[in-house]
């Protein structure tokens, strides 16, 4: 019964379903904010773990340390539950009903205080018709569903894909999307669609699914750890010619959430994800406890220069140019010409290892430049067509640079010399 139901329900998404793709105006730079999942998973009971439970105490708390600690000065805005906020069963007029013991206020209460904030109220839902963690799908309901979100005010829906057969996605998750455009009401929509059907060893339509999604996972879910992360990585850049043309403003990969804070990552693994995840132009979301982050980890989270690459105008996703001993280079061309150039190592040999690097190499066009160390670590420095630019890596960190053209650097000093002479000449005039 339940198979004939999904094709039922799969047979009217596709009628639903046009051609008429995402245009929501959202994500025109890679999404930033906080999510629940890696951090705090399935967590539910509150008596055992009261700081930790999925609940609108924890979303309040976080929500308050997003305001108060800088992250949604950064451009952190949006704050998301994922799986586990429902009651096991719908209620009787068939409406999603949010854990009454865990959400008591309800979930419009939540997003009135979320916006009182400053910040913006995501959501996690399944296309099955079960989330991953066994709580009601979307699927069958799906208008009533996408009409309760709307009364919510969500204006972030993630959207799993557990409990469907990958194959229905293809029609499924446009005719979802098409649902929301149609409510008025701007919704960012994060898909899960590729990483079901990568999984199965289908072949994603990557260039439907950035027409019909703001942002969609890829692959594995990450796990808190270097081997996770590093996994992650590979995957990104081993298949980065099929993914980094369907990214740009609108529409972005996801290779999910960032670990920066929790327990898995060393501080240079952490910068590592983080300078990754901007060459990528990756969504910026964290799972991590604000309530415990070390200062060296909201450092990295909150480093403006770093965040200006993730949020480059361009939108252009970086690529993988060079990889060789477990040493990587990743190159994301920015606007007005720069490079953020992030040199990995992956290597497990206990001491920082040096390379010699020729523009060839790193895949930038010949011309000077000025090199400045993203995590001012070093002084900035030249580097000018036939050099070799050397850099030394720690055992699984990372050296991350901006590339800027010297003729932009020289034509910005000398503006500023304009500038401050005319102000010195209307200054005396002034005076006579």
């Amino acid at each position: 019964m339940a198979g004939i139901l999904i094709q039922v329900s799969c047979l009217i998404l596709g009628i639903i379903s046009t051609t008429v793709g995402l245009d929501n105006g959202l994500a025109l730079t890679p999404p930033m904010g906080w999510l629940t999942w890696e951090r705090f998973r399935c967590i539910t009971d509150c008596k055992k773990y009261p700081d930790e439970c999925i609940s609108e105490n924890l979303i309040k708390r976080t929500v308050d340390l997003m305001v108060s600690d800088g992250y949604l000065e950064a451009g952190y805005e949006y704050v998301g539950i994922d799986d586990c906020w429902l009651e096991k069963k719908r209620g009787p007029d068939g409406r999603m009903v949010p854990d009454r013991e865990r959400f008591p206020s309800g979930m419009k209460a939540l997003a009135d205080y979320i916006h009182s904030r400053g910040l913006k109220f995501g959501i996690y839902e399944d296309y099955g018709n079960l989330t991953c963690a066994g709580y009601p799908g979307v699927l069958g309901s799906e208008q009533l569903d996408i009409d309760t979100f709307v009364e919510w005010d969500v204006d972030y829906i993630k959207l799993d894909g557990c409990y469907i057969e990958p194959e229905h996605m293809d029609s499924g998750y446009p005719a979802f999307g098409e649902m929301l455009n149609k409510t008025g009401r701007p919704i960012l929509y994060s898909c899960s669609w590729p990483a079901y059907q990568e999984d199965a060893k289908m072949l994603p339509d990557y260039a439907s699914i950035a027409k019909h999604c703001n942002l969609w996972r890829n692959w594995d879910d990450i796990e808190d750890s270097w081997a996770s992360a590093s996994k992650i990585m590979d995957w990104f850049g081993d298949n980065q010619d099929r993914l980094a043309q369907h990214a740009g403003p609108g529409h972005w990969n996801d290779p999910d959430m960032l670990l920066i804070g929790n327990f898995g990552l060393s501080e240079d693994q952490a910068k590592t994800q983080m300078a990754v995840w901007a060459v990528l132009a990756a969504p910026l979301l964290i799972s991590a406890d604000l309530a415990t982050m070390k200062p060296e980890f909201k450092r990295i989270l909150l480093n403006k220069d770093i965040i200006a690459v993730n949020q480059d105008k361009l939108g252009k996703q970086g690529l993988r140019v060079w990889k060789q001993r477990n040493i990587s280079v990743w190159n994301r061309e920015l606007s007005d010409g720069e490079r953020a150039l992030a040199f990995v190592s992956q290597r497990e040999d206990g001491i920082p290892y040096a390379v010699s690097l020729t523009f060839k190499d790193m895949q930038l066009p010949e011309q000077t430049y000025e090199v400045q160390d993203l995590y001012n670590e070093e002084k900035s420095r030249t580097v000018s067509p036939g050099e070799e630019f050397n850099v030394r890596i720690n055992p699984s960190g990372v050296k991350f640079y901006k590339f800027i053209p010297k003729n932009k650097v020289l034509g910005s000093v000398q503006a500023k010399q304009i500038l401050n002479s005319n102000v010195f000449n209307n200054e005396i005039n002034n005076k006579h």
